[in-house]
């Protein structure tokens, strides 16, 4: 089984934003030391507590501080932005580090209503032209768009020999259906819905059509996992992340709290029935807990790569829960 990251460079309280990022980047680096495969950072925008809002410039650092992990995003918020600038940033990356880097979308508007518009600088764009900007972004990778095509004479520089490795992002088989039809590799988002993940993976598997960036389909599944050495350690420490996503949910304060306070706050009724739901989407417990977890995983959605994402207030806990994981998967 392959194991790769995911992480939000979620602030935990106390420490700064460039604190979170510092921590990120240590992580990758210890991941690499232990065997991981890739690691990706995502793109979040108009939120206090995650420090992760330009996923190319957080790549570019990760993967000048290591040596072989593939680095990449998970993924960019490609309807806001143009797919020859985006085509451009990964063509630098991947000259900058050939083989290595993963240019992962996703078709998230990014936040509210008027946090999408600051990214667009006021331009009103549909979300429903994501599948013709992913056409038009392979096109530029390739410098290969048709002859019809408004821009057919605009190449994307700098030339490169290699291309990075494109995923399409997904938590429904709308999301599938595009990195089937694409040619892509795809990510299905367990840690947001487990809901849709056995018709998104069949989709993808049943649909996939090759193409010049992958002649064969490659999934991986991305999962929130708590682990430690004791199942009553794991749950504990996986109260600051209980807490984080109510606070996410919720939109009022996305930094993550610390256990001590975590366990001084009274929940409602109904916020203790929304964290049991949220635990569908997690991994809690000892290493053979995890490996017995991802393994029925592995088989319900046919995958052989899991993207571990561990959102707790500890930075020490959370590398050590990386290193339990690979000692017992790696």
């Amino acid at each position: 089984m392959k194991l790769s990251v995911l992480d939000q460079s979620v602030i935990s309280k106390g420490d700064s934003a460039s604190t979170a990022l510092q921590n990120t980047v240590k992580l990758a680096q210890v991941t690499e030391a232990l065997g991981y495969t890739r690691f990706w950072v995502a793109e979040h925008h108009n939120t206090n507590g995650i420090a992760g809002s330009s996923p190319e410039v957080l790549i570019s650092h990760i993967a000048s501080n290591t040596k072989k992990i593939r680095v990449g995003s998970g993924g960019v918020l490609l309807p806001q932005y143009s797919p020859y600038k985006i085509a451009e940033n990964f063509k630098v990356l991947e000259a900058l580090f050939p083989n290595r880097i993963d240019a992962g979308m996703g078709r998230s508007p990014g936040g509210s209503p008027s946090t999408r518009m600051a990214l667009t600088d006021g331009l009103r764009k549909s979300l429903n032209e994501f599948p013709r900007q992913v056409q038009d972004l392979q096109g530029f990778l390739l410098n290969q768009l048709p002859n019809e095509h408004s821009f057919h004479d605009v190449k994307a520089y700098p030339a490169i020999e290699s291309l990075p490795e494109m995923w399409i992002l997904g938590i429904t088989h709308r999301g599938a259906r595009m990195a089937a039809e694409h040619g892509t590799a795809f990510t299905y988002g367990h840690f947001i819905t487990p809901d849709n993940g056995l018709r998104s993976m069949d989709y993808y598997y049943t649909h996939f059509q090759p193409s010049p960036f992958l002649q064969k389909p490659k999934t991986n599944v991305c999962v929130f996992v708590v682990c430690a050495q004791t199942q009553e350690e794991a749950e504990e420490l996986a109260l600051s992340q209980d807490l984080w996503l109510l606070g996410v949910e919720k939109g009022i304060d996305t930094r993550i709290p610390s256990i001590k306070e975590a366990m001084k706050i009274s929940l409602t009724a109904d916020e203790r029935m929304k964290i049991q739901k949220n635990r569908r989407r997690m991994i809690i417990g000892t290493p053979q807990k995890v490996k017995t977890e991802l393994q029925r995983l592995s088989e319900k959605y046919q995958t052989d790569e899991f993207m571990i994402i561990t959102n707790i207030y500890n930075f020490q806990a959370k590398m050590n829960s990386y290193t339990l994981i690979a000692n017992e998967l790696i």
